[in-house]
């Protein structure tokens, strides 16, 4: 269900953005880790840096000190998931507390064929990821203005990135996990976080973000897979 308004009209759509000739500034890092990307997959991580450029001067998606740092801070983070898996097709993905859209729309990109549901309970946030995600041709990516805890569907994986406690998330989304798994993982929660302790009583498995890219900001990253 997409309950957000559409604002595409004070955004260029995708098509209507100047051909890309060059990387956009610290796109480069991305082509590095993923350097098998699809030429439209390219194309639409190079539109993020202009996308949220033009987003981020009507409202806050993203610190306005961290722009600069789009493309490492934010963009690769995401996709640091996909270093520990890769999501099959008709996988279905909620992107809880979705914010300006992450980890939900770069993961998108690189996996077309999943399905995430990006939902936050700040209306205008959900609005410009809309128009994001429409501008990017994504129709991989629904969103929605709602408290996640709320949602009556599951789903095979539960994205988290800096949303709570890590507690109070696990409280939250108990029961939205599909029970019926067919991923490399089971399903359950993926949750990007810090270096700081950790109190849950459920099973769970921690990846450091380090041992798969190799740059000093994700030196004290960690996703956690909560089954």
């Amino acid at each position: 269900m997409n309950n957000a308004s559409h604002l595409t009209s004070s955004i260029p759509a995708a098509d209507m953005i100047p051909e890309i000739t060059t990387l956009e500034p610290g796109c480069e890092i991305i082509h590095h880790y993923f350097p098998n990307l699809s030429t439209e997959q390219s194309k639409q991580l190079h539109q993020l840096g202009t996308l949220y450029a033009t987003w981020n001067q009507r409202i806050n998606l993203i610190s306005r000190q961290d722009l600069p740092n789009l493309y490492l801070r934010h963009v690769l983070h995401a996709l640091s998931i996909a270093k520990v898996i890769a999501f099959k097709p008709n996988t279905h993905i909620l992107d809880v507390g979705t914010g300006g859209g992450f980890p939900g729309i770069p993961l998108a990109i690189l996996f077309p064929e999943t399905a995430f549901h990006l939902v936050d309970s700040i209306a205008k946030k959900i609005h410009a990821v809309q128009a994001i995600a429409e501008s990017l041709h994504l129709p991989n990516v629904t969103t929605q203005v709602i408290r996640a805890e709320t949602l009556p569907d599951k789903y095979d994986f539960i994205l988290g990135r800096a949303v709570t406690q890590l507690d109070t998330f696990c409280r939250w989304m108990k029961d939205k996990v599909a029970q019926q798994s067919f991923n490399t993982l089971t399903n359950g929660i993926l949750y990007l976080k810090g270096d700081e302790p950790i109190r849950i009583t459920q099973a769970h498995d921690m990846y450091p973000l380090t041992k798969v890219i190799d740059h000093p900001f994700f030196a004290t990253k960690q996703l956690v897979h909560i089954y």
